[in-house]
């Protein structure tokens, strides 16, 4: 990587303030910058740290006005976080891309494999599985009968897509992550026994979902579990059978979705967040860092916290009262025993 500030402000569509023959080779986070890098700023928490940022060039936003003199070049754009990821795409882009397919790979002689493909060492492709073009399969990676993995898809070393699941086009599966696995279905018995009932569905991903490491999706008792295009799910994250996840829905790490939930489109959820089973979640919803969303959420762009979850606003006046339950204990102690006193008397 080696661009000039002029380069970067043209392909940005942006505005420099500065020496715009200044070249950048690298990217660095503006508290940590050096000469030759490029950082970013976009959130005002951070400002302190562009005047004495070491980096080369820094992307702001336009209505960006600095409190004091900056030694870097700057390249005004509309939105600098925006601005910053799309050239650290177009870096990724600009990456080697590796080609071909090991001979240390298993591939049943029944799958179709695509043109322009990686497919590494000790990766198994089994029967009438198609693997589409453009697809790079890192080493370790099994997927199993049946399975549609689509066109620019991504898996990561160790991922495990079991037998007839089907992944959209360009969707990224990042290391150890398990797509299809049994849901957590058991049905108890007269003697205390639990009898596994089969899970016969599978797991769709639609176009363009990114799954985190070590995430699990589980198929479905009948049907499809359903990630929707654009999904975005981080890692360590459980979706439990037949859960539809709503498109361009993201959601942190440690979340939890339980059986048959129905999550609308472009919901946020913080890390550790549980969902119980059998409920709706309205689109737009927004939920805080470890809510509990213990019942179905009907109105559209609700933002909660706590556990059970309520509305966001009445949790943070709750909480002003829990911080002085001590305090009016204390006050209430202090009434009822005036009150046996004045009984007294």
């Amino acid at each position: 990587m080696k661009f000039r500030a002029e380069d970067i402000a043209r392909y940005l569509g942006g505005e420099i303030e500065g020496d715009p023959l200044v070249e950048v080779t690298a990217v660095a986070k503006i508290e940590e910058g050096y000469p030759g890098a490029l950082s970013f700023l976009a959130n005002p928490a951070y400002e302190k740290y562009i005047y004495t940022t070491g980096s080369s060039v820094v992307l702001v936003n336009k209505s960006f006005a600095p409190a004091a003199t900056v030694s870097a070049v700057l390249i005004r754009v509309d939105n600098a976080y925006e601005a910053f990821a799309s050239l650290l795409t177009l870096y990724q882009n600009s990456l080697p891309v590796r080609k071909g397919i090991s001979d240390r790979a298993f591939i049943e002689d029944s799958a179709v494999i695509g043109k322009d493909v990686y497919i590494g060492p000790f990766v198994y492709i089994g029967e009438n599985v198609q693997i589409g073009d453009g697809c790079s399969v890192y080493s370790h990676v099994s997927v199993e009968n049946g399975s549609i993995v689509g066109d620019g898809c991504t898996l990561y070393n160790g991922v495990k897509i079991y037998h007839d699941c089907v992944i959209g086009r360009d969707c990224i599966i990042h290391a150890g992550s398990v797509i299809g696995s049994d849901g957590f279905g058991f049905a108890p018995q007269s003697d205390n026994d639990y009898k596994k009932i089969p899970q016969i569905g599978n797991v769709i991903l639609e176009e363009r979902v990114e799954i985190g490491a070590n995430t699990v999706i589980d198929r479905a008792t009948m049907g499809s579990t359903v990630i929707k295009k654009g999904v975005k799910l981080d890692n360590l994250i459980q979706i439990a059978h037949n859960v539809e996840v709503g498109e361009n829905s993201v959601m942190a790490a440690q979340t939890g979705v339980a059986g048959s939930t129905k999550i609308g489109p472009n919901c946020m959820f913080g890390g550790q967040v549980g969902i119980t089973g059998h409920i709706t979640v309205a689109a737009g919803t927004k939920a805080a860092a470890q809510t509990g969303i213990s019942g179905p959420i009907k109105k559209e762009g609700s933002t909660l916290y706590g556990s059970p979850a309520f509305d966001f606003r009445d949790y943070q006046k709750s909480y002003i009262i829990f911080r002085k339950l001590p305090e009016l204990k204390e006050r209430i102690e202090k009434i009822e025993k005036l009150i046996k006193e004045g009984d007294k008397t």
